[in-house]
């Protein structure tokens, strides 16, 4: 279908694709996801394959690709000063994790402080980036350059420190009990 919309006196042409999917929006809108807070996450491959490792007996075994993903999240904190990693898992076709986002802009360094710069990162710069470092150093591997995640991730706020930090926690703990 072509739309054709006047506005100003300039005519532009917008070309709609009746058979484009239309992607639901991912994020809790009209929130700053660079806020200080705590969010839970899950970021899934795009082909569904099992491509991080293998579950042995209710235990997370990981593969060359595995461990390079356990590398470049682990390796967030020095990118990201605003950030501090909780809880994650690795599974074979998914990742979970928790990341705390927190307001760091000055860092001590014996007496006094310094600053770390201006740019407070929000999560999905921070996704973003974690699927970029890891897709690439795993594509390096690969002949073929097939590896690719899921074009978006999901999240939840957790917004209370207590009982639904805990309850998050538990359920990354123990995913892999309960892989299928």
């Amino acid at each position: 279908m072509l739309r054709c919309d006047a506005h100003h006196g300039q005519i532009s042409l917008i070309f709609i694709n009746s058979y484009m999917r239309v992607r639901k929006q991912q994020r809790l809108q009209e929130y700053d996801y660079r806020s200080p807070g705590i969010y839970f996450v899950t970021i899934t491959l795009d082909n569904k394959k099992f491509v991080f490792g293998k579950i042995i007996d209710e235990k997370m075994y990981l593969n060359k690709y595995g461990k390079i993903l356990n590398e470049c999240w682990r390796d967030l904190p020095n990118h990201y000063m605003n950030i501090e990693l909780d809880e994650y898992v690795i599974m074979p076709d998914h990742f979970h994790g928790i990341i705390q986002i927190i307001d760091r802009i000055y860092v001590r360094n014996g007496f006094k402080p310094f600053r770390t710069g201006n740019k407070i990162h929000g999560l999905p710069e921070i996704i973003r980036a974690f699927k970029t470092f890891s897709s690439r150093k795993i594509n390096d591997l690969q002949s073929k350059k097939s590896f690719k995640w899921h074009k978006s991730f999901n999240d939840r706020i957790i917004r209370k420190n207590g009982y639904e930090l805990e309850r998050f926690r538990n359920y990354i703990i123990n995913n892999p009990k309960n892989f299928e």
